[in-house]
């Protein structure tokens, strides 16, 4: 061993990589389901989030043995930085056509792996039928435009959608701060340089300091997770830079709340005023299942009106919901249910997962009566044919 060979270090000559390909079967078996996770844990099967449910795939026990061994194979030279840090955030290209985003983690039985699919083709507006009112934030000239919602709601893929119009239509110098990078842009008629947290960069703050000096016109911030990082977005915004990035939150309204209840108490009125300047929109969305077995994001938008500006200043938030609600024909913001019910009315989700998924079940049933007039799509009471994903027990067989 040479001396700069820790106790951790790992001997790739010595690996069989037997583990690594046997995930990557799975891996190959979920792509071809349609799924978006696959979850590896020591001392338990392996599982997949299909169409927003957990399932079971067939098969034994992956050891805790057979797991360490796995994170040795897929982290090489990394698996040191594994074991120091307790987890680690990757890319995995599998194909020219499939990426994951992986984090491996330690927990109690051993190690787990969760890999996500980062589809390596970016969706246009028209694939994720995204409503045609966020094409105008891909314009503005300067300003703060934020996409929220729970982990796993598409945030990412409607960021990248966005950030990819503007490389088609714009010439532009975009500078993208991620981690870890998923979604990879090419210059078309824009530079974009995609920089990755703990790769290129030490920390979103960081490199959201160093992008002011680098002479963009767009930046993106893969998540606004400190204070730090939300003082340097409002001041890149409020200084001529059109700046996209997301947040954990519900809805537009929470999502003013979480940025201004980020700082004390002191400084939250200079907030509430610097955040009500620059905010251009906010895009919050819930991932519902569909009919046809797929899902469909249902999108408030908040888009900025002076009644908007107004009511951020003066901390009446309370009443941005039904301001964007009224803001819809003249404006095409919509809050949630208004969405929903869209869906509903389409034809695309039943009305048991229009419910589910409402602000206010009672209101949208309300809605459903008052609007529809008892005249409801067919379609869109039907449940979906085939099979029930959402069962515990559904196993698929990797033979």
């Amino acid at each position: 061993m040479s001396t700069n060979e820790g106790p951790n270090y790992v001997d790739v000559s010595k690996l069989t990589f037997e583990q690594l390909k046997k995930v990557r079967g799975y891996l190959k078996k979920m792509i071809e389901h349609g799924g978006s996770d696959l979850h590896i844990k020591a001392n338990s099967v392996i599982r997949a989030r299909i169409n927003g449910s957990i399932v079971q795939f067939a098969g034994g026990i992956f050891s805790k043995p057979d797991a360490l061994t796995f994170a040795k194979e897929l982290l090489k030279g990394r698996f040191a930085e594994l074991v120091e840090k307790k987890e680690v955030d990757l890319v995995y290209p599998f194909d020219e056509r499939n990426r994951f985003r992986v984090n491996i983690f330690f927990q109690m039985d051993g190690v787990s792996a969760v890999f996500r699919v980062i589809p390596v083709k970016i969706p246009n507006f028209e694939d994720l039928h995204l409503p045609p009112v966020l094409k105008t934030f891909t314009k503005k000239e300067r300003g703060l435009v934020l996409v929220t919602g729970v982990t796993g709601s598409g945030k990412s893929t409607t960021l990248a959608t966005l950030i990819n119009e503007i490389n088609l239509t714009q010439k532009k110098h975009i500078i993208t701060i991620e981690d870890p990078i998923e979604f990879v842009h090419k210059d078309r008629s824009c530079i974009i340089n995609q920089r990755s947290v703990g790769q290129d960069t030490l920390s979103f703050g960081g490199a959201l300091k160093a992008a002011l000096r680098e002479d963009p016109d767009i930046i993106l911030v893969g998540e606004m997770r400190d204070r730090e990082t939300i003082n340097l977005a409002l001041h890149a915004a409020d200084t001529g830079h059109l700046v996209f990035s997301t947040l954990h939150t519900i809805d537009a309204k929470e999502t003013i709340n979480r940025i201004i209840a980020t700082f004390p108490t002191e400084e939250q009125n200079r907030v509430r005023l610097s955040l009500a300047g620059v905010l251009q929109g906010v895009i919050s969305q819930r991932l519902i299942p569909t009919i046809d077995g797929g899902r469909r994001a249902a999108m408030e938008i908040l888009v900025r009106t002076p009644t908007i500006e107004k009511l951020i200043m003066e901390n009446r938030d309370y009443e941005i919901r039904d301001t964007i609600e009224k803001g819809r024909e003249h404006y095409k913001s919509q809050s949630f249910d208004q969405a929903i019910l869209d869906l509903y009315n389409d034809g695309v989700i039943t009305k048991e997962k229009a419910k589910d998924n409402a602000t206010s079940a009672s209101d949208l049933e309300l809605r459903i009566s008052g609007l529809t007039s008892g005249k409801v799509s067919d379609k869109s009471m039907q449940s979906t044919n085939g099979e029930d994903l959402s069962k515990s027990d559904d196993i698929f067989d990797l033979k």
